[in-house]
């Protein structure tokens, strides 16, 4: 797991990377800390972030236009703050976990844990880059999702698209559990699924409300069934 840390004030910094480093044990490589906005976009462009670890309040500096972006990025993000106030804010933005100041090891493993895990509170939107900035899509616009690569292509229901950094496998961790992979290129919401439909050669697809028809894999099909029958 390759952790960045980014909080300016050098004491709780270096506690920070200790305990992480702790919580990983050896041969993980060390989490790299940095101060500045700036720094850790730099950083987080170079797409071998697993995890950041941000402060909001970085100098003056406000670490939620960091967190907007950080939000579209392909790694998952936990905010360590003091800045309680703000949690409801930064769950919107689709962070993993906020452990608040001043937090305990225990609290920092519980939020390392969720890693690879749903977060904590269901995301509402997805932010995605567009124009130069960080566009919210509402996940009740999205129609379907589609693997395109290390990305995922978001399809609306109006019909157009959005592309976000995030792979499928980060997507699934996110999204709330109303979102089924069923098929190792498509996650679907249950609800929007009218019917199963078997074609020739025993060959599974799902017909969304839309008359959109996606396929289904072999391996995912009797998850889908029994989620169906729930």
């Amino acid at each position: 797991m390759r952790l960045l840390i980014v909080e300016d004030e050098p004491l709780a910094a270096r506690r920070l990377a200790r305990l992480c480093e702790q919580q990983l044990g050896p041969g993980a490589p060390p989490p790299r800390v940095c101060a500045s906005l700036d720094e850790a976009r730099a950083l987080m462009a170079g797409r071998d972030v697993d995890v950041l670890l941000l402060d909001l309040n970085l100098s003056g500096e406000d670490g939620f236009a960091l967190l907007a972006e950080a939000a579209t990025g392909a790694f998952q993000t936990v905010v360590v703050s003091a800045n309680t106030d703000q949690a409801l804010r930064a769950f919107e933005l689709g962070v993993l976990d906020f452990v608040p100041k001043p937090y305990t090891p225990e609290r920092l493993a519980l939020a390392l844990a969720r890693v690879g895990s749903r977060a904590a509170t269901p995301l509402r939107t997805l932010a995605v880059r567009k124009g130069g900035g960080v566009v919210l899509v509402p996940l009740d616009s999205v129609a379907y999702i589609q693997g395109a690569g290390d990305y995922a292509e978001l399809v609306l229901r109006e019909g157009c698209t959005e592309l976000s950094e995030k792979s499928l496998e980060r997507l699934e961790q996110l999204l709330p559990a109303d979102f089924l992979r069923i098929h190792r290129s498509y996650l679907v919401r249950v609800t929007d699924i009218r019917e199963l439909v078997v074609s020739e050669g025993s060959r599974t697809a799902v017909e969304l409300r839309d008359g959109t028809r996606l396929p289904v894999g072999r391996s995912r099909l009797g998850v889908l069934r029994k989620r169906l029958e729930a």
